[in-house]
């Protein structure tokens, strides 16, 4: 088991050292330093910008604004899938729903977003739409795949509520959810922050991306990058890893 976790470890971090070569690639290839700094030049700017308290700040704001998103997705999500899992007739009634949001442009939906509300809710409204059928279909896919044997023990004992939900239904569905929510954290990130950068959200990792762009500090951009992929890491294995020593 340590052995295939040290295995792993070493296979993502070689993966992060490819993303590296190919820059420094490209930036043979193109013989372009300025959009292809050099991976030194952008690990100090990564460690530059770790170590400024305004780095921190952004970071905190795209932080609230995925974990908000994350929140009403997950609810809506969930409750969307059990319903389209307990009824065919529901989940034919809102496949055409589901398939607009997953193949939306993002840029289209953050202008109709951008028309009906104001400018600090795109982000959490955005990512939230686009990640709610992620989960439902997840949720639905479990549901569906329910032992109904085990559902029938349960049902001459009591009917559904709350606490079938909570001990029943969810540990039962856990690889789905577990999926779905790695899923959505990864994509979430890239969202939030493609949302912030569109709308310009002050103090965020995407109007830091937009600064950047414009004044042809590409090392920060792909500092930016580095900052994004640690978010996910954290975001995604912390909590499974939490999971396993409670158990």
């Amino acid at each position: 088991m340590r052995r295939s976790k040290a295995l792993e470890v070493l296979a993502f971090t070689l993966g992060i050292i490819l993303i590296g070569c190919l820059i420094q690639a490209a930036g043979w290839i193109k013989n372009d330093k300025l959009v292809f700094p050099d991976a030194a030049e952008i690990l100090r700017a990564f460690f530059r910008l770790l170590s400024t308290p305004k780095t921190w700040l952004l970071i905190r704001t795209t932080l609230l604004h995925l974990l908000s998103a994350m929140a009403v997705s997950t609810v809506l999500g969930l409750m969307i899938g059990m319903a389209e899992g307990a009824s065919d007739f529901i989940r034919i009634l809102l496949r055409p729903l589901m398939m607009m949001l997953r193949s939306i442009p993002m840029l289209m939906l953050v202008v109709i977003i951008m028309v009906l509300t104001t400018y600090d809710r795109v982000p959490l409204i955005g990512t939230s739409l686009i990640l709610i059928p992620m989960i439902s279909e997840a949720v639905c896919e479990g549901f569906r795949s329910l032992d109904k044997d085990l559902m029938d023990v349960y049902r001459l004992n009591s009917g559904f509520n709350l606490q079938v939900l909570w001990n029943v239904h969810l540990p039962l569905m856990a690889g789905y959810l577990k999926q779905a929510y790695i899923n959505a954290v990864g994509m979430g990130v890239k969202l939030v922050i493609s949302t912030e950068y569109l709308v310009q959200t002050r103090n965020s990792l995407g109007k830091a991306i937009n600064t950047s762009i414009y004044f042809n500090e590409y090392q920060d951009i792909y500092a930016y990058a580095l900052i994004m992929i640690l978010l996910v890491i954290v975001l995604s294995e912390l909590p499974l890893w939490i999971l396993k020593l409670s158990e």
